[in-house]
């Protein structure tokens, strides 16, 4: 069962681990809405549908075509992503409140791990950092990526639809933007005589939306892309979410917080965050990218 890791958190005992993910969370626009799965190994294999086999219209006597449907075979890694909070001993002992000490030093790590998930989920790429796993720039098929131009352009509301519309079966869930390019979205939407709508997410929350598809907006899509001769361009991604039918996060054993201990070197204790995720793209109709948004 598919679980978002806000759901996720309600489920733990532990009231540290609870307040860690509950942090992650909190820093990564994106992880309020992708649902993860569990891995048992290193990896998940998954197959997607190539072509559909062939059918005809048949007169009486005809003889059958026999068809079958092709597939394609993919493999997504789980990655390692965590980081070390040190508690210094001297602080801790002399501090007012040792308790909050330690909460800030190990909640500014889980902020951190928050912040670089978010950046390895939009603009991950394995040939330039092998140890983190593929974004949405770098999974996107060609066939669902669209362009402003040439060079970039200036967004239009019909290229917008043309991008909802490469999303297969139904809608996307979420259009994922800069804070630039919601921006213009807003500005857009005014000059047509008509603002965003406000809509209810999953969590009862007031958000923004577009033809009734929140706007989600994260601070880790990137305003300075190149498309030909153009610069400083940013991407519009629509996503859909689900094992079959579009994106997955992967996980094993969810995020963890360890105990280290005593440190030899220095005069301080150590506690372990660590998650073992990875991102999976389980119908290429899931996601489509709309590149070279001028500002």
């Amino acid at each position: 069962m598919a679980l978002t890791k806000t759901e996720a958190a309600k489920l733990s005992n532990d009231l540290l681990v609870r307040g860690v993910v509950e942090t992650i969370v909190k820093e990564s626009a994106i992880l309020q809405y992708l649902p993860f799965m569990e891995v048992t190994g290193t990896a998940v294999r998954y197959t997607r549908e190539a072509s559909m086999p062939a059918v005809s219209f048949y007169q009486p006597g005809d003889t059958w075509a026999e068809a079958t449907p092709t597939y394609t075979s993919h493999t997504a890694e789980l990655k390692i992503l965590g980081g070390d909070a040190d508690v210094d001993n001297f602080l801790q002992a002399t501090y007012a409140d040792a308790n909050d000490l330690e909460a800030e030093v190990i909640a500014s790590r889980a902020k951190a791990i928050a912040h670089k998930f978010s950046e390895s989920f939009v603009s991950g790429d394995t040939g330039v950092d092998p140890k983190s796993f593929e974004g949405l720039r770098a999974m996107t098929p060609a066939g669902q990526t669209l362009s402003m131009g040439a060079n970039g352009g200036a967004l239009t509301l019909a290229k917008l639809d043309e991008l909802v519309d490469a999303v297969a079966p139904g809608r996307p869930e979420l259009l994922l933007m800069s804070k630039r390019t919601r921006r213009k979205l807003k500005d857009l939407r005014r000059s047509s005589g008509s603002a965003l709508e406000m809509g209810i997410d999953q969590f009862g929350r007031q958000v923004e939306t577009y033809d009734g598809i929140p706007v989600v907006v994260d601070d880790f899509v990137p305003d300075n892309e190149s498309l030909g001769s153009g610069t400083a361009l940013s991407s519009i991604y629509a996503l859909k979410f689900g094992q079959g039918t579009g994106l997955m996060g992967l996980e094993h054993g969810g995020i963890q917080v360890e105990p280290v201990g005593e440190l030899e070197s220095k005069d301080a204790t150590r506690t372990r965050i660590k998650w073992y995720a990875g991102l999976a793209l389980f119908s290429t109709l899931g996601v489509a990218r709309l590149q070279g948004i001028t500002a």
